[in-house]
């Protein structure tokens, strides 16, 4: 444990981003999920309605960190195939 003040101050920040960056991910994860149970099931249409939303949630997790730009090309573009796929 810290001694020092600001060692302390840093702490419950770091805690707190913490919590926010676990947020983010599980939220990111559901909705890379819940497209993916979609297309097994290939339900095209209710998996194009969620992959807008498991971008947005891919692209929140960027920004705040959590994901690098291209982890995050790479899991939109292979969710966006897997949909095609099903397509076709």
């Amino acid at each position: 444990m810290p001694v020092i003040k600001s060692a302390k101050k840093a702490l419950r920040g770091s805690e707190r981003k913490r919590i926010f960056n676990l947020r983010k991910k599980r939220t990111m994860k559901d909705a890379v999920n819940t497209v993916v149970k979609l297309v097994s099931i290939k339900k095209t249409k209710e998996a194009n309605e969620e992959l807008s939303k498991a971008y947005k949630a891919i692209d929140k997790a960027v920004k705040r960190g959590i994901l690098k730009k291209n982890t995050a090309a790479r899991k939109k573009s292979t969710l966006s195939r897997s949909i095609k796929n099903i397509s076709k």
